[in-house]
């Protein structure tokens, strides 16, 4: 058995799968995988909060849409800007600029039609209160 599989680095559950796909290179465990678009996602004493990562665009190039009980969120690239930078001869590209589609399904418990949004540094948030009907409530014994 190599080093790489010491007790306790992976989880039966992943050495399930790594014998499943039989590749040792490409393999990380199911606790370190990456997801397709960085968000951070919330609830407190306020309401529910999203944080979404947006870094080097302009609050201009994010659609928000409310759509039902559907919150999506959405940056489709524009063309135009990367033909501005095909003349260059990059020498690393560790910056993402691909599209991303969200969408998210908001509980009841909340009130999508008070949602507010805003983008600051690069960090698009979008904060939803709790619905009234759905904040606790004292009563009074008769």
């Amino acid at each position: 058995m190599s080093t790489l599989f010491r007790e306790n680095y992976f989880s039966p559950f992943d050495l399930l799968f790594k014998d499943f796909f039989k590749s040792e290179l490409d393999f990380q465990p199911a606790n370190q995988a990456k997801y397709s678009h960085p968000v951070d996602i919330f609830e407190n004493s306020e309401g529910l909060h999203f944080e979404v990562a947006c870094t080097g665009l302009a609050k201009e190039d994010v659609e928000l849409h409310i759509e039902g009980d559907l919150l999506v969120i959405r940056y489709d690239k524009n063309n135009k800007a990367l033909e501005d930078k095909t003349s260059h001869n990059y020498i690393h590209r560790g910056i993402a600029r691909r599209s991303f589609s969200l969408g998210y399904r908001i509980a009841s418990k909340f009130d999508l039609s008070k949602a507010e949004a805003s983008m600051e540094n690069g960090l698009l948030t979008i904060s939803i209160p709790f619905a009234e009907e759905s904040k606790p409530k004292s009563l009074k014994i008769k």
